[in-house]
């Protein structure tokens, strides 16, 4: 439910939105002819798997070339034995790899966990969503679990969102080194530029450079995929990685370090999550059809290259493998077009920050922030500056903190493995809830599901003290902010519930008052659909005057991104029953509208006012006036909340964007009234 204060944002999406694609093939409208089809799969390709694509940037050489990776005595150069055990290792990496992507990218996301659509949308909170959608009216108690879990989900994809950008860029630039160790002092400045500059044009949104986008990625798998080729082809044993005996007999022998190593290898399905998230905007289809034809290909081609080249070099010379695999008249170009792909790999989390937190305010579990739309064409195309300038920082800060790529991978990974598990026990819970499977069903896929996720999370952990603590600082804080903000929520609606009046007592005084009527019609937005608001009790007691036609406008959010159609409102004119059996109710000028809207759309007040003509209210835009209430809190009630968190709801409430423009109201035309209340 909306009121007045707390009133969530309502122009909700997922995790990375598209700059290019403006239509909406997975509400049902998919693309209709093969040449549709190949651009939206060429627009995935520009956003879905930018994270995902950049990865051969730092994957390979963290697991065998950072201090982490594959260990190897240097005195033991020439023992065949040791070199043949290294060789094998270089092989269980890579099968690790290999196996990495085939089991959570093909079978868990693209096979399994894309079936579960929120009405055609993806991501952590649409799922969520969606198991709350089943499970309202009866044991609401078994959603607390879930809901909990997906919003500390949501609170790590910000972590994931703030180092992405960060390792993505760094991973880039420092193939300055290999150009010559002398333009190394440069690598961090020129990242941090490169950041600024990307945030700093967000403002102006990215349809124009969008289209570009997809395109470039495609040339970047391509070019990434041929650099492979040459290598594999000059060590074609390689190719026996696709053994899953490498892989287990890596694991086996490895150890403890063996395991621990698997927090590296999850470096190259960092991306993952996204394909799910986008899929509301893309649709199953194109995601699909842009991996298995460009995407897995160019990934395997490149990974299995820079293993090649590890086996053609003695352990311990190759320190970059992307670009030491690169021909030296390539390597220029390469940095460039590296640094593209990075910058779109950024972009992606960027966008998907400002989804991710318009969701999450739809939803009602952050307060309103400031949305400006960039595009007239595509509703997806949004810039939050709150978000925009705490990411930028957060980035440059890790940037300057760490100074390397090498360095910033024990933070990376953390973040991603924990929304993964989350993902997973949230699926599991559709499965059961929603589909009606069998228990013993659904555990056959949750089990191996979570226990992949679980084997990278239980890795990445022994990370939390070089910097794993950081994505999961952010996403303790975001959890707070989200819990305290629906929990205050919930407590103040439940204090101006306790103050409202029945709409026939209200009426009846009214009538019996004959309170002078002016002409127009008040819109007063109320937080709940049954009673008299406060806001309008505040009115009639300050005022003393009511215009002749009051519009009580309940504004409700549905599990569901869209509401359309008759269903979105619902118009009832209030009136005074008669006073004996035969007499006819008399009419006061006094409607109650409940209109209801999806987590991804942003409520429009005027337009749902205009609607109501075709049912029987007739209103004069230039002649109606919105009334608000701007409520003022004090921590100093019997409200059930912590001290603490009274104190952070009240801040969050004061700082929260006004109701204006989030509701799209005419500023002109709207009259606040202040309300003090008790918390």
């Amino acid at each position: 439910m909306t009121d007045t204060s707390t009133a969530p944002a309502s122009t909700g999406s997922h995790r990375t939105r598209s700059p290019s694609v403006v239509h909406h093939p997975g509400h049902g409208h998919g693309p209709k002819t093969k040449k549709e089809l190949a651009a939206v799969s060429l627009g995935a390709l520009g956003v879905v798997y930018g994270d995902i694509g950049t990865s051969p940037l730092y994957a390979m050489k963290e697991c065998l070339s950072s201090p982490h990776g594959v260990k190897f005595d240097p005195t033991l150069l020439g023992n065949q034995a040791a070199l043949s055990n290294y060789a094998t290792e270089v092989m269980g990496v890579l099968s690790l790899m290999f196996w990495a992507m085939t089991l959570v990218v093909v079978i868990k996301y693209l096979t399994f966990v894309m079936r579960a659509d929120n009405k055609g949308e993806g991501g952590i909170l649409a799922l969520a969503a969606l198991v709350g959608g089943r499970a309202t009216g009866g044991n609401k108690t078994r959603l607390a679990i879930p809901l909990l879990a997906a919003l500390f989900g949501a609170g790590l994809l910000y972590g994931d969102g703030m180092i992405t950008p960060a390792i993505s860029v760094l991973g880039a630039v420092e193939g300055l080194s290999e150009q010559s160790p002398t333009l190394t002092h440069l690598v961090v400045p020129i990242s941090v530029g490169i950041l600024v500059v990307l945030f700093l044009v967000q403002r102006f949104g990215t349809h124009k450079i969008g289209a570009v986008f997809g395109w470039i990625m495609l040339v970047w798998f391509i070019v990434i995929g041929i650099a492979g080729v040459p290598w594999i082809l000059k060590t074609p044993a390689v190719l026996k990685a696709v053994n899953p005996y490498y892989a287990v007999h890596f694991l086996v022998h490895g150890g403890l370090h063996g395991f621990l190593l698997l927090g590296l290898v999850v470096l190259c399905v960092t991306g993952g999550e996204a394909l799910y998230a986008d899929m509301g905007h893309f649709g199953k289809l194109p995601i699909r059809i842009a991996w298995y034809l460009i995407v897995f290909p160019g990934l395997l081609l490149n990974y299995f290259g820079q293993g090649a080249l590890y086996l053609n070099h003695a352990p311990g010379s190759i320190k970059n493998p992307f670009y030491e695999m690169m021909p030296n008249a390539m390597l220029i170009p390469m940095i460039v077009l590296a640094t593209m792909a990075a910058v779109i790999a950024s972009q992606a989390l960027i966008s998907g920050a400002f989804s991710l937190t318009n969701q999450a305010v739809q939803l009602g579990y952050v307060p309103r922030v400031t949305v400006i739309h960039t595009s007239h064409k595509s509703e997806g195309q949004i810039y939050i500056p709150e978000v925009n300038y705490l990411l930028m920082l957060a980035c440059i800060v890790l940037v300057v903190g760490f100074g390397s790529s090498t360095k910033l991978a024990s933070a990376y990974g953390i973040a991603v493995t924990g929304t993964m598990a989350i993902t997973s026990y949230l699926y599991y819970l559709v499965c059961r809830h929603n589909w009606g499977y069998r228990r013993s069903t659904a555990l056959a896929l949750f089990i191996p599901f979570v226990a992949i996720d679980l084997a990278f999370f239980g890795a990445n952990a022994t990370k939390v003290a070089e910097g794993g603590w950081i994505p999961l600082a952010i996403g303790a804080a975001v959890f707070v902010v989200m819990t305290t903000w629906w929990r205050g929520r919930m407590e103040l609606s439940r204090t101006m519930e306790s103050g409202i009046i029945p709409d026939q007592l209200f009426l009846s005084d009214i009538a019996a008052t004959h309170l002078p009527r002016v002409p127009g019609t008040a819109v007063f937005m109320a937080s709940s659909s049954d009673g008299i608001p406060n806001v309008l009790l505040h009115h009639v007691k300050h005022n003393k005057v009511l215009h002749k036609q009051v519009v009580l406008l309940s504004i409700i959010t549905e599990n569901v991104p869209f509401v359309a159609g008759n269903s979105a409102i619902s118009l009832t004119e209030l009136k005074i029953p008669p006073d004996e059996e035969g007499g006819e109710p008399t009419a006061m000028g006094f409607y109650r509208l409940v209109a209801k809207t999806g987590f991804m759309q942003r409520p429009n007040v005027p337009k749902m006012l205009a609607r109501c003509e075709r049912i029987g209210l007739t209103i004069n835009e230039s002649d109606t006036t919105y009334y608000l209430g701007r409520q003022t809190l004090l921590v100093t009630g019997k409200s059930t909340l912590a001290k603490w968190r009274k104190m952070l709801f009240s801040f969050l409430s004061r700082n929260s964007r006004p109701p204006t423009s989030f509701f799209q109201l005419p500023p002109n035309r709207v009259v606040e009234l202040g309300l003090q209340i008790e918390l």
